[in-house]
């Protein structure tokens, strides 16, 4: 849980330095902030993955989804950060939406609470990147 909390402080504090630093750096600031949010897009997508690998017989949507967020991230991090931060906003609530669906059925539904507190924080600290950058 405490690492959950550490992996949304760069969302916290990229957000908080797009709107606090100098124009010249701001640019730098919300790309930083942008490229972490695919990082983080991509390893909730991943998480799917070892869902499956964990399984005898798996679903092969888990495979498939394990690499959509990634490639949708990756694209979100070469637009202009003003976009790509909506952009990565919105694939961190399509992420938790399918989640939503998913971990319950993969037996792993008790992390949601846990996940809600975390998208929300991320969703919103790419928001407010999104418009100061």
């Amino acid at each position: 849980m405490r690492l959950g909390y550490l992996a949304v402080l760069p969302f916290v504090v990229g957000a908080a330095l797009v709107w606090a630093i100098e124009t010249d750096l701001r640019a730098t600031a919300s790309l930083a902030l942008t490229i972490y949010a695919a990082v983080v897009v991509s390893f909730i997508g991943a998480i799917h993955w070892g869902l499956g690998f964990a399984k005898t017989d798996p679903a092969p949507r888990l495979f498939v989804w394990g690499v959509v967020p990634a490639i949708l991230a990756c694209l979100a991090a070469l637009m202009p950060a003003r976009f790509g931060l909506v952009a990565q906003a919105a694939l961190l609530a399509t992420c938790y939406l399918v989640d939503r669906r998913v971990y319950p059925l993969e037996g792993v539904g008790r992390w949601l609470p846990l996940r809600w507190r975390l998208t929300v924080v991320a969703i919103a600290s790419c928001l407010v990147g999104a418009a100061g950058s």
